[in-house]
């Protein structure tokens, strides 16, 4: 058994986190896969895997392998299916992130159609509320909210969304609907480190910056956490409008200050390698791009005016 192939075992044994379920994936004996990745070790000169009596998991120079392994298996395919003539044709890996919400609701469902068309092609979809270094962590398509910094990846709008201010029809029934950012001072408000300041919100009034100190009755990590009690009347909150948009279409809750609000957020499909990229990353680019484009949701202009 060649190199290459001990590096093929060996990257689905970790994948499958054992050598039986590596061997029925492959379609080998258990003894030839054990053997293949003690003579890569052997070879190595460094433990890959601690093995238990149930499953086996990668030690700090297996995983550094695994990963060297993965990309370099990728590029051997791509060179393959180059040189066949079957570029075009999507296989392979993707590696994919988006914000936890956003992929939850948008990108989630854009892959699932995508692995549906193309059944040669399978996901590791990285949903993070943090920025990915995608060079780094090896990711094929990122999916952005914000203003992108400079790069040499490439990136397609496919829509924007704002920053909003909303609250519950009962809420504003009780308190009134504030007509001018300043009067957030005096009402309950729930605020959410996820999208950034926590005490002081950001307008523009007449153009000119605005910023509002709250006091939250309650402050929390995760916006869908915020949402929840808004809708339950807790106060006031600051999200991201597609994060709202079904409960708004809903009656559920209110957008107030809409004239007051920053300019909207694009959103960017970010991708590696242009038109080089392997078939795979095109394909999955021009599918998602179709997809969120059409979304009523991803669209500022289309959603949520300000009720009265």
């Amino acid at each position: 058994m060649d190199r290459f192939q001990e590096m093929q075992i060996f990257v689905v044994v970790a994948q499958e986190q054992g050598f039986s379920a590596a061997s029925r994936r492959l379609g080998l004996s258990a003894a030839s896969v054990t053997r293949a990745v003690a003579a890569l070790e052997q070879h190595i000169g460094t433990q890959l895997l601690v093995r238990t009596t149930r499953t086996v998991h990668l030690t700090e120079a297996g995983q550094r392998y695994f990963d060297d392994c993965r990309r370099i298996l990728a590029e051997v395919q791509e060179a393959e299916d180059s040189a066949a003539g079957s570029h075009a044709l999507p296989r392979g890996q993707l590696t994919i992130t988006a914000p936890v919400l956003f992929g939850d609701l948008f990108v989630t469902p854009v892959m699932a159609d995508y692995l549906c068309r193309y059944p040669d092609v399978s996901i590791n979809a990285l949903l993070l509320d943090r920025v990915v270094n995608m060079v780094e962590e090896g990711i094929d398509v990122a999916v952005r909210i914000g203003e992108l910094p400079d790069s040499n990846q490439h990136a397609i709008r496919v829509g924007e969304v704002r920053r909003v201010i909303c609250a519950s029809p009962g809420f504003l029934a009780e308190h009134g609907r504030p007509e001018h950012p300043q009067a957030l001072a005096g009402l309950p408000v729930v605020a959410t480190s996820a999208i950034g300041q926590q005490r002081n919100w950001p307008f523009l009034d007449g153009g000119e910056a605005l910023s509002v100190r709250t006091e939250p009755r309650l402050t929390v990590t995760a916006n869908q956490s915020a949402i929840t009690a808004a809708r339950k009347g807790l106060g006031l909150t600051r999200v991201l409008s597609y994060q709202v948009a079904d409960k708004v279409a809903a009656g559920e809750l209110e957008i107030v200050l809409a004239e007051f609000e920053l300019p909207p957020l694009p959103i960017h499909v970010v991708y590696q390698g242009g038109r080089k990229a392997p078939a795979r990353i095109r394909s999955f680019v021009d599918f998602a791009v179709k997809a969120l484009r059409e979304h009523p949701a991803l669209s500022a202009a289309a959603l949520l005016h300000e009720m009265k």
